[in-house]
């Protein structure tokens, strides 16, 4: 049983840490958030301490280890901006860390981390929890085993619907969320360059407060990407459907399926982590620095090779901003 602390246990995608820690025979010690609405801890571990400021978190994490119950692994659950200085702190702290995507917003904070890595002798762990679904590995394995020069036609269209609250939490401000190609889309970029190899070319054709599209060329694929918040960008057969979410890959013409196999992925990673067979910092690297472009570019507009739904009208901000 390895003891750990959460940081971010009031977010959103928190429960599923939890899970993944109690699923894994693990126990959480302590968890900090500046929120206090983390009654979902009483369904996971009700006896952890439970933190809002972050001193007396640290001061308690000390105690532990005086007390011969130190912490083994931080588990890091907070807004992207923070993702970086939690994790370093982890480190600090003596921990393997196990960080939630992005594991920072920039290409050069992922080599500061491998860098504390080495200093500190501690691991960093993040969550590519696509690379562990079956449909996504049948795939990387089809495309590897096919013919070595062919370079694939892929379409990849991606909309999750969000409320007006969206822009006023920290995921509708850049400087925090990275835009909306790092919110919602740095899992499939992860995908993507996983099967189909390195970035050869970067072209942003539309980027607005609630979509982005564009064109990415890897060694093995031409991607058009649409990525949307926005309902109204939802395809007839969705609205018709009732669905706020629509997600589609095609391969050469041929629709991947893959809308269902996400419940236990963290669990998943969890236990390759605990394996010693985690997906690491470095491995990251790749799609974080496919956002840092997509989101420093300067957009093309609707010119090239560029996703059918780039031509849909671009929508005002609701608060006017």
């Amino acid at each position: 049983m390895k003891n750990f602390a959460l940081i971010g246990v009031g977010g959103y995608i928190a429960p599923r840490h939890l899970k993944a820690i109690k699923d894994t025979g693990n126990t959480l010690l302590s968890a900090y958030d500046r929120c206090d609405s983390v009654g979902i801890m009483d369904s996971y571990f009700p006896n952890a301490a439970f933190f809002t400021e972050q001193e007396l978190f640290d001061r308690h994490n000390s105690r532990l280890k005086e007390q011969g119950k130190a912490l083994e692994f931080v588990s890091v659950c907070t807004p992207n901006y923070l993702h970086d200085a939690h994790t370093r702190y982890a480190l600090r702290l003596g921990c393997d860390v196990i960080c939630e995507k992005p594991v920072s917003l920039n290409p050069w904070n992922v080599d500061g981390l491998a860098k504390m890595e080495e200093e500190t002798g501690h691991k960093v762990y993040t969550i590519l929890q696509l690379r562990l679904h079956e449909s996504v590995i049948a795939l990387k394995k089809r495309i590897a085993e096919g013919p070595k020069d062919k370079i694939h036609d892929v379409d990849l269209t991606y909309i999750t619907s969000r409320g007006n609250w969206y822009y006023t939490s920290w995921k509708g401000d850049v400087h925090k969320s990275g835009c909306v190609a790092t919110n919602i889309g740095v899992h499939f970029y992860d995908m993507l360059s996983w099967i189909f190899g390195d970035v050869k070319s970067n072209i942003v054709h539309v980027a607005s407060h609630d979509r982005v599209a564009g064109y990415l060329e890897f060694e093995k694929a031409r991607v058009r990407y649409f990525l949307s918040i926005n309902a109204d960008t939802l395809p007839p057969e969705a609205v018709k459907a009732g669905a706020r979410t629509y997600r589609t890959i095609m391969v050469d013409g041929e629709e991947f399926e893959f809308s269902t196999g996400f419940t236990e992925l963290h669990t998943r990673c969890y236990e390759k982590i605990l394996a010693g067979e985690g997906f690491r910092v470095s491995e990251a690297r790749n799609s974080i620095q496919i956002v840092h472009d997509i989101r420093n570019a300067q957009p093309v507009g609707l010119r090239g090779d560029y996703h059918p739904l780039a031509r849909l009208p671009l929508s005002q901000h609701p608060f006017g901003w």
